[in-house]
C-alpha cells in the first residue's frame, strides 16, 4: 500500500510535471524523488507518468490518480487539523444534564453565552434527576451535571453555582396573597404543596427541617417532584408552595409570588457535579465558560 509520502511526491511532479522543479519544491534531490514514484507505481500496478529526456507528462491513468491523490491528502490534512483543535477543545462535544428547574432562567441564558464562546463544541442536553445523573457521570454518558445537592462522593467533583431565596407560590385569591410581607409562622396549618421526598430530597428535607425548627406544622396536601406541577396545583387553588426565585419566571394568572422571611442558609442551590477524571477537552472550556457566564451574572 503506498503512503502519503509518495502522494506528496506524486502530485508535486504532476503539477510541475518536471522532476527537478518538484525535488526542489520537495526540498530533496532528484533520485530519492524518482524512487519515490516507481515505488508508488509499482504499488499501483500502473504507469503514472510517461517520460522522455525532454519531457514528462501524466498517463490517463495518472490523471485519474491525480484527482484522487489531492482528495487524500486533502482529507488527510483535515482529520489532523481536526485531531489538533479536539486536543485543544476548539471543537468536539458535551453532554450536559440537568434538574428541570434548572432550564427555568439559569440554562438558557448559560447556554447562550457558551455557544458565543464555543462555537466549534457541541452541547447536547439530557434532562435527569440527581440520581441519575450521577449514574450516568459514573458511566461516561454524560460530561457534566447539574444538580441541587453537592456531591461528595469519591470520584467526582462538584461546586456551587448559585444560590437563589425561595419565594411563596399564593393562589390569587388566598388570604396571604393581599399581604406583602409574609413570616413562616403564616404558612401555619395552611394546605401546602412540597417536594416529594425521593425526586427532591434536598428541597423536602431543607424545608420540612425548617418548619419542624420553627414549630410550624403545614398541611401537606399534595408531595411532587416537579416545580411545574407544584405552582399548576398552586394555580388551581389546592395550597401554597415555597419554590426557587428562578421559577418565578413561570407565570399563571391565579398565583402571585411573595417573599418570605426564612432562617440563613434556606435557599435553592445548583450545583455543578462532574468525574474529576474526566479527559475530555472540550469538557473543560465548556467548565470554564459555564463559571465565566455565573460571574458575570
Amino acid at each position: 500500500m503506498f503512503e502519503l509520502a509518495q502522494l506528496r511526491c506524486f502530485t508535486t511532479v504532476a503539477t510541475e510535471l518536471n522532476f527537478r522543479r518538484a525535488a526542489e519544491r520537495l526540498h530533496m534531490t532528484q533520485p530519492p524523488l524518482s524512487r519515490q514514484i516507481q515505488l508508488l507505481e509499482h504499488s499501483l500496478g500502473v504507469a503514472l507518468f510517461t517520460r522522455s529526456t525532454r519531457s514528462v507528462a501524466l498517463t490517463a491513468a495518472g490523471r485519474a490518480f491525480f484527482i484522487e491523490a489531492q482528495a487524500l491528502l486533502e482529507q488527510a490534512q483535515n482529520a489532523a487539523l481536526a485531531a489538533r483543535r479536539i486536543a485543544q477543545g476548539e471543537i468536539g462535544s458535551v453532554v450536559i444534564s440537568f434538574v428541570a428547574s434548572a432550564v427555568y432562567e439559569f440554562l438558557p441564558r448559560v447556554l447562550a453565552q457558551t455557544r458565543s464562546q464555543l462555537p466549534g463544541i457541541d452541547i447536547a442536553l439530557l434532562e435527569m434527576t440527581t440520581f441519575d445523573q450521577l449514574e450516568a457521570l459514573r458511566a461516561r454518558r454524560t460530561d457534566l451535571g447539574i444538580v441541587r445537592s453537592p456531591m461528595g462522593q469519591q470520584g467526582f467533583a462538584s461546586e456551587c453555582l448559585l444560590r437563589e431565596p425561595f419565594l411563596l407560590a399564593v393562589p390569587r385569591q388566598h388570604p396571604l396573597a393581599t399581604q406583602e410581607a409574609l413570616s413562616l409562622a403564616a404558612l401555619d396549618q395552611q394546605p401546602f404543596i412540597m417536594y416529594a421526598h425521593a425526586a427532591w430530597q434536598p428541597f423536602n428535607e431543607l424545608l420540612t427541617g425548617m418548619f419542624r425548627s420553627a414549630g410550624v406544622t403545614p398541611d401537606y396536601v399534595q408531595q411532587l417532584g416537579s416545580t411545574l406541577t407544584i405552582l399548576a396545583l398552586v394555580n388551581a387553588g389546592m395550597g401554597l408552595a415555597l419554590v426557587p426565585r428562578s421559577a418565578s419566571c413561570i407565570r399563571f394568572d391565579g398565583i402571585l409570588y411573595r417573599p418570605l422571611a426564612l432562617a440563613a442558609g434556606i435557599q435553592s442551590e445548583l450545583h455543578l457535579v462532574w468525574r474529576d477524571d474526566n479527559d475530555n477537552p472540550a469538557f473543560q472550556l465548556m467548565l470554564d465558560a459555564i463559571r465565566d457566564s455565573v460571574r458575570d451574572r
